[in-house]
């Protein structure tokens, strides 16, 4: 079952007549399977790619090996990349690409442990980039992040909604 936030981001989604795509790293194509379960996802959902692989984000996302090299491929600046590449590959209203590290032996640090999320989400010609950094079990950083995901779609629908008022 879906949670409350990923049901009310699909109801605002199909309220609102805007579809949705996910360019998926490390939630291995759990924001797809959440808001496929909403009643409203034959109205929003448009589908996504599962890029968990950084052989995956370059061949299919063509993002350019050196950027992945430069940022490591859970990164802000490759997260960016997989939102705006994946505006070429499937028409909807509303891009999410997600990378991260919900175990070890990637690219953690001290400074970007195991649980830190990047979430990049672009709706016409507004562009969102979050760092978050979740503790628990994969599964639970990843039900962390699918939240944050819905919760950002929310807060956007809502903030062009009161500039439109």
């Amino acid at each position: 079952m879906p949670s409350t936030l990923v049901l009310e981001s699909c109801k605002a989604l199909a309220a609102n007549n805007l579809t949705i795509t996910f360019a998926e790293s490390a939630t291995a194509g759990s924001l797809c399977a959440a808001f496929a379960m909403a009643p409203q996802s034959g109205q929003v959902l448009k589908g996504g790619i599962v890029c968990y692989d950084a052989v995956l984000k370059e061949h299919i996302l063509h993002i350019p090996p050196g950027i992945i090299k430069k940022y490591t491929p859970e990164s802000a600046e490759v997260t960016e990349q997989l939102s705006r590449r994946l505006k070429k590959l499937i028409k909807a209203d509303v891009y999410v690409a997600v990378t991260g590290l919900t175990t070890s032996g990637g690219s953690e640090t001290p400074e970007k442990p195991v649980g830190t999320m990047f979430m990049h989400m672009i709706w016409e010609e507004k562009s969102l980039g979050l760092r978050e950094v979740y503790r628990g079990k994969p599964e639970d950083i990843i039900a962390q992040a699918v939240d944050r995901v819905a919760r950002m779609v929310l807060d956007l629908i809502r903030d062009v909604k009161k500039v439109e008022n």
